[in-house]
């Protein structure tokens, strides 16, 4: 039997699962987790529009949003934005 490799950037097709699957990841990972959801995303919707809305590099973006990697918060907000999210802080549960 032939298996291939999962890759959750192939179900990341509309908005409202990009934001569960972000959403899910903040609330329950760490800064890799969520660096490297942003990523997914990024491949989910394509590196070359995205590279486009940033103006970052291509290469710039797969280093920056790559496992260990540590992107400035500058790099991570216009990659946001890009993807079509925004940070929001609401207060936590006691």
């Amino acid at each position: 039997m032939e298996t291939s490799r999962f890759e959750i950037a192939d179900y990341l097709d509309s908005k409202e699962m990009i934001a569960e699957y972000l959403n899910t990841v903040l609330e329950k990972g760490n800064n890799d987790d969520v660096i490297n959801a942003i990523g997914h995303i990024a491949k989910a919707i394509g590196m070359t529009k995205i590279a486009e809305e940033t103006g970052l590099s291509r290469p710039s973006l797969y280093k920056a949003l790559s496992v260990g990697a540590k992107p400035q918060f500058a790099t991570i907000m216009k990659v946001l934005k890009a993807i079509g999210g925004q940070i929001q802080v609401n207060p936590m549960s006691a």
